[in-house]
């Protein structure tokens, strides 16, 4: 098994970072390395779950204290990993993929193992299931203005026919006799050794059943098709996380379900940028709308605004308008919108342009930089 990568490195931050600079150092990362628009390289999946798991550990407080005290073997321990999350699956906005998270509990790898005793035995206390953490892709307008998501999808339940046993007609386990261990002696040269392991026959449930399931299997939990609903709040990133109570993965012996938490990425959009909760946007202006001003149509989130460009705005010139940034219910604040100036200059003139150009240069339109760069030159000749 191939070494991790230091979750510090993964993410490009430093250790003293703040927990805004590594959140920010996570969306970077979660928009550079998505699979969905790395499609050419194979091992992009790859890349954007390790970067997922960097953030789960570096995101939060204490598991970063342990990470930093002890290293991977600090976070190790717990469901799935790092972050207690049992799975990772892309998917898009037509729907959820439960497929590989279940797959661990019908025959797949990983799963719900039991808790054993110091002695092998298996504790019949009741625990609860596994977080599974899921992507969910967004259009900027969907994350901007939040929507609602509705979904087909799988979720893992108690057997309704045995009530989550795996069978009729509990009866004391004969091997065992009902203490779900068996002691074993082994002579050796320094004397009788006694080892107690968990019973073969009833896993260590100390009972066994005269009649199998068969609407479960056995297994006790069945597999049940529904439909969810999830409302996603107005104002949500790249990053962010919403919990969906209980429909993680199942508990064992009657312990509740895991949460499901729906990480979003947020598609980028043609003309709008955004930056927390601001939104920016490039206005081009023409040369004389530049230089003499003009009033000028601008798209905003909520709708076309009309601003009055001042005279002698260079490109890169900004313009505040207040309260059309993003209104963010998760931390119930709204951004504002910043106008960056463009201004073009045409590569193509008519003979008529070329004149009218040649007239305006004749007559004395320099300002103070130019006079001060024209100085700087000739001082510069000497």
């Amino acid at each position: 098994m191939a070494e991790k990568r230091d979750y510090y490195d993964v993410l490009g931050v430093s250790k003293n970072a703040t927990e805004a600079e590594i959140k920010s150092a996570y969306r970077k990362k979660a928009k550079e390395l998505h699979p969905d628009l790395n499609k050419d390289d194979p091992k992009a999946a790859e890349k954007f779950k390790e970067a997922q798991e960097a953030y789960d550990v570096l995101g939060d407080e204490n598991k970063k204290k342990m990470y930093d005290q002890f290293g991977h073997a600090g976070v190790s321990s717990g469901a799935g990993g790092a972050g207690g999350f049992s799975g990772y699956s892309n998917f898009d906005t037509s729907g959820f993929d439960f497929g590989d998270i279940f797959d661990s509990f019908f025959g797949g790898g990983g799963g719900f193992s039991s808790f054993t005793s110091p002695f092998g035995g298996r504790e019949n206390r009741a625990s609860r299931g596994s977080d599974v953490l899921m992507r969910l892709n967004l259009s900027f307008e969907e994350a901007i203005f939040g929507c609602e998501k509705k979904f087909d999808l799988d979720v893992i339940e108690e057997c309704d026919s045995c009530h989550g046993h795996g069978g009729f007609d509990a009866e004391e386990c004969e091997t065992c006799h009902g203490s779900g261990t068996i002691t074993q002696q082994q002579q050796t040269i320094l004397g009788a050794f006694m080892s107690r392991t968990t019973c073969p026959d009833c896993n260590g449930l100390g009972k066994t059943y005269q009649k199998r399931c068969s609407e479960c299997s056995g297994k006790g939990k069945v597999r049940n098709h529904k439909k969810l609903t999830i409302n996603i709040p107005a104002g949500v990133q790249t990053g962010d996380r919403q919990r969906v109570s209980g429909k993680g993965n199942p508990g064992e012996n009657g312990g509740r379900n895991g949460d499901l938490y729906i990480e979003f990425i947020v598609s980028d959009h043609e003309y709008f940028l955004r930056d927390d909760n601001d939104i920016y946007l490039e206005v081009p202006l023409t040369l004389t709308e530049a230089i003499l001003g003009c009033k000028k149509t601008i798209p905003t989130l909520y709708g076309n605004v009309k601003v009055n460009v001042p005279p002698g705005t260079s490109s890169g010139d900004k313009e505040r308008i207040k309260g059309k940034g993003v209104q963010n219910e998760f931390r119930k604040r709204k951004g504002d919108m910043y106008l960056v100036y463009k201004v073009y200059t045409p590569k193509k003139l008519s003979r008529e342009q070329k004149n009218l150009i040649d007239q305006l240069s004749n007559t004395v339109l320099e300002t103070d930089e130019i006079r001060k760069f024209e100085k700087f030159a000739e001082k510069n000749d000497k």
